[in-house]
């Protein structure tokens, strides 16, 4: 937004407390009923990354095995662990459902399911027998199939993805897209959350048809940031049907499925009949109780459709450990599985990466790859740790955070951790340098959803002894992070002070402090620093300033006539630029409307819903901005002419003055958030 819209009248003592009491209000509940829950091809700023050094710090994995680590063959110790977990979630009612699946040295170590698949007809979780809805886990299936294509010798892992393709990406940058990038997520996309599925299975579309339509942009330099993207992997899997020549599904099937007896697993939506009656219904907890979600049929079913059995997904956690192999089955060479696991992108030197599908992590200082997937009415994990040959799978049927308990107390009693971190800043620093706010750099930003980037913010802030602060804003953030302390170890390497995570920040070419790497670890990610008009408190009160003149424009339109009639008077006024006043009313009413319509409706409707596409009636929604930029060109005019004539009181021409103001500062506001126009 242009500096000049931000008035001096901002820091007057009325202006705040009107300004607290709209943002409490009206406008507070128009933008969390839009926000919460949301599932231009504008190209994002260029941010050079200056080359990093690598520290010496205790983060590498340890190959010797513990005597503790001795134990895990103990399957009795082993159950009564899990049950203890997973039998406490159930019972506080925080999750229905529960599989898991543990592996070791190429045997099944542990299998088990909890709870109920079906809650309604009470149909108990079975390892063997009970499908799961494993979202993200999908892509590890995506990337094993690229790579089995890549040892064939059918493509050149750095080649050009659109030697391969039908459409043309929307690649502004002159690097191509190459398949080590996509599998890595560093093809510069970014997500997308309206028009990823469909009501019915009849309204799927096949990926030739849904991607030249859907296919994001690409924002940020190909190779240069880790930025998330379930259409990426999609894009991966058309790729791997248009260089094999059959269809996904049905490769997939052939050469990954079948030579790892994964029978009981598949790609296809809804599950063929000899399974449907198998998968795990999706819940989403209101309140105390369960509700169940409608099945979501994805049109990127590359990067998110998959569904399988806790015993399927060990059968694949074996053969990725044994290197391609399972059983007397060779579904990837072991060069091109170790090629696979291996890191090969870092924002620094010091932090985990990414490897093709993979994503790294550090638990207890030990190195583990994998993936977590997370679907209405689903969640899950799987965690291979490749030095010790030991994987575990764990899915739910809700949104839940058990995976995450199971993990950590798994660690903690087979791998305990050894504190051996100094939380002593190690250099001293210009905390200044560090300071602001920063967005994740994954928002949707060429849709209407690009508002949700909004509550996608973090704030780093001058801490105690050369120390910095991590937090989310206050107020209307609902996924709202405890604070948590940075202590320096290098000038772009620091310390989390509560669980000893890395996060590193990223200069420009002017050594300016320009990104943010894995603040919110263990998300793996890229925040980037805005500007000061794009921060939450500047976005949040211009949308307070322009939503109280909308309001009073509307109120004094709206009342003036009642208090003509009580006075029992026409005054002059009346017939100077009537219609003005008529105008700014309209004008105001029509945002009003649109300020707490759409989000009223989509509360009513489900945000989710968006997933489907825009609806209709949203449409008619985002028609109003429109009419009311159209209308607000006489505005002005109309002002200029009152206060060159003298027309109305002083009062009334300075009221007006300001509602003028804020129509016009509220059109680069929608410009910027995709809210002018139809964007999606």
């Amino acid at each position: 937004m242009p500096n000049q819209l931000v008035s001096k009248q901002w820091q007057s003592c009325w202006f705040r407390r009107s300004l607290k009491l709209i943002i409490n209000g009206l406008v507070g509940l128009s933008l969390v009923l839009f926000l919460s829950g949301l599932p231009s091809s504008a190209t994002a700023p260029n941010f050079p990354i200056i080359e990093q050094q690598s520290l010496d710090l205790p983060i590498s994995p340890s190959s010797q095995p513990s005597q503790e680590e001795q134990e895990l063959a103990d399957p009795k110790e082993l159950e009564a662990l899990i049950d203890s977990i997973v039998e406490k979630e159930i019972s506080e009612s925080i999750v229905p459902g529960v599989t898991v699946s543990i592996v070791k040295d190429g045997e099944i170590l542990f299998t088990k399911g909890y709870g109920y698949a079906n809650i309604e007809q009470k149909i108990p979780v079975d390892a063997d027998r009970t499908l799961f809805r494993v979202a993200s886990l999908s892509k590890l299936f995506t990337a094993t199939a690229t790579m089995q294509l890549y040892e064939q010798g059918l493509i050149d892992l750095e080649g050009d993805v659109s030697n391969y393709l039908d459409f043309d990406l929307d690649n502004p940058y002159p690097d191509p897209v190459t398949f080590a990038q996509i599998m890595t997520h560093t093809d510069g996309t970014t997500k997308r959350r309206i028009g990823l599925a469909a009501r019915t299975e009849a309204e799927l579309e096949p990926l030739s048809k849904h991607l030249p339509n859907h296919m994001p942009p690409i924002v940020w330099r190909p190779g240069e940031l880790y930025s998330y993207s379930s259409y990426s992997i999609a894009l991966l899997g058309y790729l791997v049907e248009r260089i094999s020549g059959t269809s996904f599904i049905q490769y997939i099937d052939q050469h990954i499925l079948q030579p790892l007896n994964m029978q009981r697993s598949t790609f296809l939506q809804p599950p063929p009949a000899e399974l449907a009656d198998a998968l795990a219904v999706g819940y989403q907890k209101q309140g105390n109780t369960f509700k169940p979600v409608p099945y979501l049929y994805l049109n990127i079913y590359p990067g998110a459709a998959f569904q399988a059995t806790a015993t399927g997904m060990a059968h694949f956690m074996i053969a990725q450990l044994q290197l391609g192999r399972y059983e007397n089955q060779q579904i990837l060479q072991p060069e091109t599985a170790q090629l696979m696991h291996q890191t090969h992108f870092k924002h620094h030197p010091n932090l985990p990466g990414t490897g093709y599908g993979f994503r790294e992590h550090f638990i207890n200082n030990i190195r583990t790859i994998g993936h977590l997937g997370s679907l209405r009415g689903y969640s899950s994990s799987m965690t291979l740790m490749p030095d010790r040959d030991i994987g575990i799978f764990i899915a739910s049927n809700s949104f839940s955070g058990i995976h995450g308990k199971i993990l950590a107390q798994f660690f903690d009693r087979y791998f305990p951790a050894q504190d051996n971190s100094d939380s002593q800043p190690q250099v001293n620093i210009n905390a200044n340098h560090y300071t602001g706010y920063y967005r994740d750099v994954e928002y949707p930003r060429h849709t209407l959803a690009k508002i949700s980037g909004i509550f996608e913010h973090i704030q780093i802030t001058k801490g105690n002894n050369n120390t910095l602060t991590v937090q989310t804003p206050s107020l209307f953030f609902i996924q709202k992070i405890s604070q948590r302390q940075l202590v320096p170890l290098d000038l772009l390497l620091f310390r989390r002070v509560e669980d000893n995570a890395l996060t590193a920040f990223g200069e420009d070419e002017d050594g300016n402090v320009a990104l943010a790497f894995n603040p919110l670890y263990p998300k793996i990610g890229a925040y980037e620093r805005i500007a000061w008009y794009e921060s939450v408190w500047v976005q949040l009160g211009l949308i307070g300033f322009c939503t109280l003149f909308f309001l009073s424009s509307c109120v004094a339109w709206l009342l003036r006539p009642l208090i003509q009639r009580w006075r029992g008077k026409q005054t002059q006024e009346k017939e100077q630029l009537t219609w003005a006043l008529r105008l700014a009313g309209a004008i105001g009413a029509l945002y009003l409307v649109f300020l707490i319509g759409l989000p009223l409706y989509f509360w009513s409707i489900g945000i989710w819903k968006l997933a489907y596409g825009v609806p209709p009636v949203a449409v008619g929604f985002l028609c109003l901005p429109i009419l009311a930029v159209a209308s607000t060109v006489m505005l002005p005019i109309a002002i200029l002419t009152a206060w060159k004539k003298g027309c109305w009181s002083i009062g009334r021409r300075s009221h007006y003055a300001l509602v003028t103001l804020a129509t016009l500062a509220f059109i680069p506001f929608l410009l910027y958030w995709n809210l002018l126009g139809f964007q999606w």
